[in-house]
């Protein structure tokens, strides 16, 4: 082995892989995009990364990632991540997400789930969908395809694009019942129908979105149980800790209790105490909105870093529902009953760690009309804005609950960010079976990281600060981030998608 020549090899790090339980020193081989060797012996390459003193880890697999554009591709890299998928809104049509990425590159690994939601805007407005973020964000001024049950024939046209969407190699079906009042109990139904029939996973934002009983969060999770046994889809409830609020003790409870039963469902969390939303997302709209998100003011809502008002978020919610704001649900920096509430959910066993990254947006005072940072922008301007779970989500993930409160073991934290991630989608997309591990005929997707620099710095205020860390991160066999660099010029993505129906 000692004679062989590698692409590349890593020497003398410490490796943590949770799939073969590998935590101490040796070295890794990489030849033509995967994992060629693991060993404590010596190994040559072509190129060589001497990783001593560093981790070395399979690379995060991010199954929530709306930012699906280069430079957001750039900040999650930072951040560890080597694969990014848009799996709770999901795309359409999906075989046109898949050929423009392929046709424009991306520096992480890329795919997506069918979208109930834009199949919901596509019958109800009779439009063609864009398989774009900013397409679905339009829609949000049209009122119909959010609060009005469908017909037979919308119903109709909706499981019929999900489908064609399956059938072209979705990786699940997105369901965004949150953003939906109107998405009927029949519909979410069929639509777990659909998942039973290609086994393929539902990723849920849950509808209702309260702490406040009737239509709570505890009741749409209920619900979704329930899909799991009837019609026995497999399950996936995004984003537990923002859905859950101060709920997360009985509702942690009643998943655990469920999955017990035999119930296949699967969760994902993120480490902060606020999420992202539109300004004219349904659950703001309502009158009681503050009461149902367990007492929050106007104040709590954040647009560009700054609170709005009684005054000012109306008239927002009315001038532009499309626009990206940032609510804190919860305030785990000063507030220690919300940091146990956090821990819950971002610890919950057999749990992911997931972003719900969002794009990059244009800000500053000159800008009237904000919009996304699409193209391969490197550096982003100063005052570029996102939520900061867009650049420091698994850094914030390590340092929090590895690193200082010494919460969980790194190799169950890497199971978290890679391993889990992966075996979630595997048994419907087989690509999944060479990530989130280390082991020879893998993708090389690996990041070598310093434990003691990793550290998230986007703030809310000031969220365009990547995380620090990552000394290297490795996308099939190439690198992109070499000593803490990144090369602009390389497009390693690749596609995960399921097999496409004959």
């Amino acid at each position: 082995m000692t004679n062989t020549n590698f692409d590349l090899v890593i020497c003398n790090g410490h490796i943590v892989d949770p799939d073969s339980g590998w935590d101490g020193l040796g070295n890794v081989g990489v030849n033509q995009g995967k994992i060629a060797a693991i060993s404590k012996d010596p190994l040559k390459g072509v190129k060589t990364i001497d990783a001593t003193g560093l981790f070395v880890a399979p690379g995060f697999i991010d199954l929530h990632a709306h930012g699906q554009f280069t430079s957001a591709n750039w900040m999650q890299a930072f951040d560890g991540v080597t694969t990014a998928l848009e799996l709770e809104l999901g795309m359409l049509p999906i075989a046109q997400y898949y050929e423009n990425l392929q046709k424009e590159g991306r520096p992480l690994n890329y795919g997506a789930s069918a979208s109930c939601v834009m199949a919901r805007v596509s019958a109800f407005e009779k439009e063609v969908p864009q398989p774009t973020l900013g397409w679905a964000l339009e829609s949000m001024d049209k009122s119909d395809w959010q609060y009005d049950i469908a017909t037979a024939d919308q119903l109709k046209t909706i499981l019929s694009e999900v489908e064609q969407g399956l059938k072209d190699g979705g990786i699940g079906i997105g369901v965004n019942a949150g953003y939906a009042p109107g998405l009927g109990y029949k519909e979410y139904y069929q639509l777990a129908e659909l998942a039973k029939k290609y086994d393929v996973p539902t990723f849920t934002h849950v509808r209702y979105f309260s702490t406040s009983e009737p239509e709570s969060t505890f009741q749409a999770i209920e619900e979704l149980i329930g899909l799991s046994f009837n019609p026995g889809a497999h399950m996936h409830i995004c984003h537990l800790n923002s859905v859950s609020m101060r709920d997360i003790g009985d509702i942690e409870n009643m998943v655990s209790e469920a999955k017990k039963n035999g119930a296949n469902i699967s969760v994902e969390a993120y480490p902060y105490g606020a999420f992202s939303t539109v300004v004219g997302a349904a659950f703001l709209m309502l009158p009681n909105w503050a009461e149902r998100l367990g007492g929050l003011q106007a104040n709590d809502i954040e647009y560009n870093g700054l609170p709005l008002n009684d005054n000012s978020l109306p008239a927002m919610q009315k001038a532009d529902p499309g626009n990206i704001i940032v609510c804190h649900f919860l305030r785990p920096e000063t507030n220690p009953q919300d940091a146990d509430d956090l821990a819950k959910s971002v610890l919950f066993p057999g749990g992911a760690i997931a972003s719900d990254a969002m794009p990059w947006m244009t800000s500053g005072p000159d800008v009237k009309v904000p919009t996304f940072i699409e193209e391969g922008v490197w550096p982003l301007p100063d005052d570029a804005y996102s939520h900061p779970r867009s650049c420091g989500t698994f850094a914030r993930f390590i340092k929090m609950y590895v690193r200082d409160a010494k919460s969980i073991p790194l190799l169950e934290a890497i199971r978290k960010t890679s391993l889990i991630p992966a075996q979630i989608l595997e048994k419907s997309t087989p690509q999944m079976t060479q990530k989130g591990r280390l082991k020879v005929g893998a993708d090389a997707d690996i990041v070598v990281f310093d434990l003691n620099q990793v550290e998230d710095r986007g703030t809310f205020v000031k969220p365009n600060q990547v995380s620090t860390g990552m000394v290297h991160v490795i996308v099939n066999g190439t690198l992109l981030i070499e000593n803490g660099n990144l090369d602009v010029k390389v497009r390693p993505g690749r596609p995960v998608r399921r097999p496409i129906a004959a």
